[in-house]
């Protein structure tokens, strides 16, 4: 962290905390792959042979693992989900009450519950900003448009009578 710390933050202008995220990523990345005396090698190619020493047992695909990396998540009266804190719009074309997610990298993808078809993808970024989806929504807006046209017809009424036992707090009125 001091590295980083020292080495790359200083003297950075960036736009948002996304644009620097890639930055830092693309930077960490560049000096992964460089000789550093303290570990005597290239600090890329070391945990990649220690991951290859720890990795046993072949990975094999299958319809079980992609039910258990994509969580199924509840499309809210909205139509979101919610993941990572952030919400992610889902096609109004989709019926269903739930569906499931899968982030890969810098992208977000929903399916359908029996991830028999991709809804939509998204773009993650560091934004709390809800991200919207085409066909989100049946028309354009969300909001509801008038069916017949508004007319308003102001009308000014009478004060009521009132009660004597009401009088003092009739402020309109001068109190005898």
């Amino acid at each position: 962290m001091r590295f980083v710390k020292d080495n790359f933050v200083p003297g950075r202008i960036y736009r948002n905390i996304t644009s620097f995220n890639y930055e830092a990523r693309r930077w960490c990345s560049q000096h992964n792959r460089a000789y550093h005396k303290t570990v005597d090698g290239i600090p890329h190619d070391i945990h990649m042979n220690e991951c290859m020493e720890q990795d046993a047992v072949p990975f094999v695909l299958n319809k079980d693992l992609d039910y258990y990396l994509c969580p199924v998540r509840s499309i809210s009266f909205d139509g979101f989900v919610s993941y990572d804190g952030r919400r992610f719009g889902v096609p109004y074309s989709y019926t269903e009450r739930t569906c499931r997610v899968k982030r890969e990298d810098f992208t977000l993808y929903i399916y359908s519950t029996d991830l028999s078809r991709e809804l939509t993808r998204h773009p993650v970024t560091w934004s709390r900003n809800d991200s919207f989806c085409e066909g989100q929504y049946a028309v354009d807006s969300p909001e509801e448009f008038p069916t017949a046209p508004v007319t308003t017809r102001v009308f000014k009424k009478e004060p009521p009578q009132s009660n004597d036992s009401f009088r003092n707090f009739n402020f309109d009125t001068e109190v005898r």
